[in-house]
């Protein structure tokens, strides 16, 4: 009777150490630590065998809550558009059985997208980070959000001769119908909805993030780059996703539509529609009032790229806080660029 007191006892205290209920394999989201995982599969194969409804099958060694090595059977495919057609990895989604996923961080989280580097080049995963982080700060900024959990991905890539694992950094996409069943709600796929009657204050957060992270390309109406979520009580709220062709990530393919009036995806330019003046007012005292939340995330991020480019991180950033903190800068960039309900039809 004492023994099994005393082990009883250990677990708790195990427990309380780490933050996770006793016997708990915990919620692959939990935690902001990068986690190892290792896939061995063939680009070439994947590229070209893999579509929206067929997949490869592989396995991946992932690094569980315990610091041990487990290992599930996955299934892979391709996802995406441009950087799928433009980058030697592809974004990925990746798939596993309901038993497969037992008792492991995977349980709730079968699938999950995966985004990796574009390229090869040494600085590759610079980019990655601060896309990373820009997940982040929109979490910082918004209630309804996408989960992700960065990567240390070691992948050897069967067609190399050599054989070579390469080690790269990614991070996991929460899947759009568990962020619904999260919130409780559905996702409206393939519907159209036009911006000015999703929810007031959940859209304006939204369309000022992406003016803080210099994002053009998104559309809610066609859902391009962003999901849309109807919650229980009707109430519809934007899911944004995909954040590389940002001012804030500016990785050397970025490109900007031509018909919206800037030039490089560093210009900044607000693409939300108008809502009442006050309401705005009101968002915008808001994120100012987040503003050293904010910069904290990015310092927390910091290792995740290059000095440099947390420099450069930050100096953006602030010049979104600069238009906030100006009467005259924030009637220019916002109250006079937002978008009138004439234009809710187009892109």
């Amino acid at each position: 009777m004492k023994s099994q007191w005393v082990f009883c006892f250990v677990v708790l205290l195990f427990s309380w150490g780490t933050g996770l209920p006793a016997f708990s394999q915990g919620n692959l989201f939990d935690s902001k630590e990068p986690m190892l995982i290792e896939l061995e599969f063939s680009i070439k194969q994947l590229r070209s065998e893999t579509n929206d409804s067929t997949f490869l099958e592989s396995r991946m060694v992932f690094e569980a809550v315990d610091g041990k090595m487990d290992t599930v059977e996955v299934e892979i495919r391709t996802r995406g558009n441009f950087r799928l057609e433009n980058c030697y990895y592809p974004p990925m989604r990746v798939k596993m059985k309901k038993k497969q996923a037992e008792n492991t961080l995977f349980e709730g989280d079968r699938n999950l997208k995966l985004v990796l580097p574009c390229s090869k080049a040494k600085n590759a995963g610079n980019y990655v980070g601060k896309e990373y982080l820009a997940y982040q700060l929109y979490e910082d900024i918004a209630s309804f959000s996408f989960h992700t959990r960065l990567l240390r991905v070691r992948l050897k890539d069967l067609d190399d001769k050599k054989q070579e694992t390469v080690e790269l950094l990614g991070f996991f996409i929460e899947d759009d119908d568990d962020v619904a069943d999260r919130f409780g709600g559905k996702i409206l796929d393939e519907k159209k909805i036009i911006p000015t009657l999703m929810e007031d204050s959940a859209t304006v957060r939204h369309d000022f993030f992406q003016l803080m992270i210099g994002n053009t390309d998104w559309s809610g109406l066609f859902q391009h780059n962003e999901k849309v979520l109807m919650l229980e009580d009707k109430t519809i709220v934007p899911l944004p996703y995909d954040f590389d062709m940002t001012g804030l990530v500016n990785p050397p393919y970025a490109q900007v539509n031509n018909q919206i009036g800037i030039d490089r995806v560093t210009d900044r330019l607000y693409r939300g529609f108008c809502r009442d003046p006050e309401l705005m007012q009101a968002i915008r005292q808001e994120i100012l009032a987040k503003e050293d939340q904010i910069f904290q995330t990015i310092a927390e991020s910091g290792p995740y790229f290059a000095d440099a480019d947390g420099k450069a991180c930050r100096r953006y950033i602030q010049d979104f806080f600069d238009i906030l903190k100006s009467d005259r800068a924030f009637e220019q960039h916002v109250l006079s660029a937002c978008r009138s309900a004439d234009a809710a039809q187009t892109f």
